[in-house]
């Protein structure tokens, strides 16, 4: 238990730096998105199959897995859009939203009882980003692309969770993160024409950034998440990552002095959505206590 909350906490950091990631890269979100997965799916064949972690699964797994991916892919492209049309600490604020996403379509899709905590935290984060986008009405676009992006963040680890009852992990991620760049690619066209780019190939420095973000955001976070995925449950794992808007706005903070460019109404809703995670990091405590009480080893 206390392994998976460590890992769990190590893919949130390193996470905390996708947003000013996302900003340093000056390719369109589209763009980032489709090299973020081209070198995440080689870097996780090479690697993965070096270390000989992945195994055969059948084709429907694997069809149910890129589908995943795919998922995965328009919240990253969604995500990046939402720092591009608002700015680091507005887009990862935005991300907090999948608290609330979670307590509903976690039920809907296991077929199980909702959690009536589940929902108030939710609810309690959902607020606090309402008050950023009733008052910023500056961020409006990038706040409803931000909300598009949770939900999307929602959906992929609760199915991931149950993928992983099945499938390692080095094989999950590798069929879903190759699932997501054959679908981007297929969809690649359509959106380029829409947003078109001056140039389709990165900058040295851009491919530096996008090598960091690959590899340190994407395979060894994934890694991590996927690892503590196992042991605890989406909700847990969605709403402990609502310490990604705190690590990456500070990052902000510091390289961008984004603090200069943010009202007070920021602050009041952001102050809403670190209530609703302390509440939840005390609550989680009480359930544990109670279930070790009872002879059970901890949440799931």
């Amino acid at each position: 238990m206390k392994k998976a909350f460590l890992q769990l906490h190590m893919a949130v950091f390193l996470a905390g730096f996708t947003g000013i990631l996302g900003r340093l890269i000056t390719l369109n979100e589209g763009m980032i998105v489709w090299y973020r997965l081209l070198i995440t799916a080689i870097t996780m064949w090479i690697l993965f199959g070096a270390m000989k972690k992945l195994k055969r699964i059948p084709l429907a797994d694997i069809l149910k897995t890129g589908a995943v991916g795919f998922i995965a892919a328009m919240h990253w492209v969604t995500f990046y859009g939402s720092i591009k049309y608002s700015n680091v600490s507005v887009g990862l604020v935005c991300f907090s939203a999948i608290g609330f996403f979670t307590a509903i379509l976690e039920p809907i899709i296991l077929r199980k009882r909702v959690n009536i905590m589940e929902l108030v935290l939710g609810l309690i984060t959902l607020l606090g980003i309402y008050v950023i986008f009733h008052f910023d009405t500056e961020y409006k676009t990038g706040i409803i692309i931000g909300i598009i992006s949770a939900l999307l963040a929602a959906v992929f680890p609760i199915f991931n969770r149950e993928l992983l009852k099945r499938i390692n992990v080095e094989t999950m991620l590798a069929w879903q993160q190759t699932g997501g760049l054959l679908a981007l690619s297929a969809l690649l066209p359509f959106y380029l024409h829409r947003f078109p780019v001056a140039s389709f190939l990165p900058g040295l420095e851009n491919f530096g950034w996008l090598l960091v973000l690959s590899w340190l955001c994407s395979v060894v976070a994934f890694q991590f998440s996927g690892y503590a995925l196992k042991v605890l449950s989406a909700f847990t794992v969605n709403l402990t990552f609502n310490l990604e808007p705190v690590y990456g706005i500070l990052l902000a903070f510091i390289v961008y002095g984004e603090n200069r460019m943010l009202g007070k109404y920021f602050y009041y809703g952001f102050g809403i959505i670190a209530i609703a995670l302390i509440v939840h990091v005390i609550w989680l405590a009480r359930e544990e206590q109670k279930l070790r009480k009872n002879g059970v080893v901890g949440l799931s």
